[in-house]
């Protein structure tokens, strides 16, 4: 028997109104801020993610789904949704159509990570990017619409982390100072963060490894090393959440794990979701649009995995979201009025009514039995003697009514399933 593939999921129809609730509520809280939606492709030349993300970053280095197309093209899945956009950005001159560009998106992405819970080698995120403004008043509106997203889910336990990586100048400083100060220990740290040593040192405050975090715990804090206009940026972001009564912490050690990460970065965790606890995060990327070719760009954005919150709702029990009923179940009493409970179901759905009908030539029985398993709001009966003398008979199943209904005079039957009780 095939089988999905490993780190790869179904989403049944069981489960899908939790998604259509969740995506709902994150377009309207998007639309709030007046950010517009924007949809890139699945696949994007190999490249922008290795210069957008990072040659030695761990998604690029290991991750990535990467392979040759017919035409010798090296494509990937995308692995995140910010190189994307920023190309998209580009290509299409968004920056020259209006000073301030705000977009959001919801989509698949790919990794070839080590599947576990809450991470999957295909999953899920939604996102927002807002380029063109280096004002740190957009940073905080990043933190705020990801916690009011999360807040209105329901979602008690959660954590605000937030950081600033300062300015490339400042960090540089501080990489010069990290490196000094490791540089006695470098052989005891792990084979991989001697790998980061060399190539990306501020990923070492990423390791999980206990003889990584003993000789970091000493080490010198990004924070102490920020020029004044980071420093300034970072209280101005701190007073807003504060203002807003969104809780937080300053963690000096979260650096995330992309290249293009400038001043302002955060994550929001969460305590019912195990090791993988972060369920979402982002900051500034003031380079990244030159980087990709563009024209030099303030933006930040940030990036959620529904997966991940999603468990988080089910681990907190927040998120009951019920069966949508059905309006109403055709019951056909006699075996020759297939053809007539079908017109009268097409009658019904092309007025917004969500009908279902039996298919199985079944009984009368098994067909309320049916009824009530799709929770039907109501029953219509075809057939017998009172269709005999043009009538149907409509069943409210919660009460146990019943009424007599015209059978030319559908109009009249739809009203009545609309406004009942009003």
């Amino acid at each position: 028997m095939i089988k999905a593939l490993t780190g790869t999921k179904d989403i049944l129809p069981s489960d899908i109104r939790k998604w259509y609730h969740l995506e709902n509520l994150v377009r309207k809280v998007f639309q709030n801020y007046n950010y517009k939606e924007i949809r890139t492709p699945v696949f994007e030349e190999t490249a922008l993610f290795a210069r957008g993300i990072g040659e030695e970053t761990d998604i690029v280095s290991k991750e990535m789904y990467t392979f040759k197309d017919r035409s010798d093209t090296s494509v990937t899945l995308k692995p995140e949704m910010t190189a994307g956009v920023v190309r998209a950005f580009i290509e299409h001159s968004l920056g020259e159509k209006q000073p301030l560009t705000k977009v959001f998106y919801i989509s698949p992405m790919f990794r070839q990570e080590r599947p576990q819970a809450g991470r999957l080698r295909q999953f899920h995120q939604f996102g927002a990017e807002a380029l063109g403004s280096s004002s740190p008043l957009l940073d905080a509106e990043m933190i705020e619409m990801a916690y009011e997203i999360l807040n209105r889910l329901g979602l008690n336990d959660l954590t605000v982390k937030i950081n600033s990586l300062g300015t490339p100048n400042s960090r540089e400083v501080y990489k010069n100072e990290l490196r000094k100060y490791l540089s006695d220990t470098k052989d005891k740290l792990t084979a991989e963060s001697q790998i980061r040593f060399e190539k990306n040192i501020l990923r070492i405050f990423d390791s999980k490894a206990e003889q990584d975090q003993q000789i970091m715990n000493k080490a010198p804090l990004l924070i102490d090393y920020l020029d004044n206009e980071s420093k300034n940026d970072f209280e101005i972001v701190k007073n807003y959440l504060t203002n807003l009564n969104i809780p937080f912490e300053v963690d000096p050690k979260l650096v995330r794990g992309l290249d293009y990460y400038t001043k302002t970065t955060f994550e929001i965790i969460s305590g019912k979701v195990g090791s993988q606890s972060s369920l979402c995060g982002g900051g500034r990327y003031d380079l990244l649009v030159e980087e990709l070719g563009g024209k030099p760009t303030h933006s930040v954005g940030f990036a959620a995995g529904m997966e991940r919150i999603l468990l988080a709702c089910e681990n907190e029990e927040v998120l009951n979201v019920p069966e949508p009923s059905l309006d109403v179940y055709l019951v056909r009493i006699d075996n020759d009025l297939f053809i007539k409970v079908s017109e009268i179901s097409s009658a019904l759905r092309k007025n917004d009514l969500i009908v279902d009908y039996d298919y199985l030539a079944r009984s009368v029985k098994a067909q309320m039995r049916e009824a009530n398993k799709m929770n039907a709001r109501f029953v219509l009966f075809v057939g017998g003697d009172e269709y005999k003398n043009g009538a149907l008979i409509l069943k409210n199943l919660s009460t146990g009514e019943q009424e007599k209904i015209k059978s030319e005079d559908i109009n009249f039957l739809i009203n009545r399933i609309k406004n009942y009780g009003s």
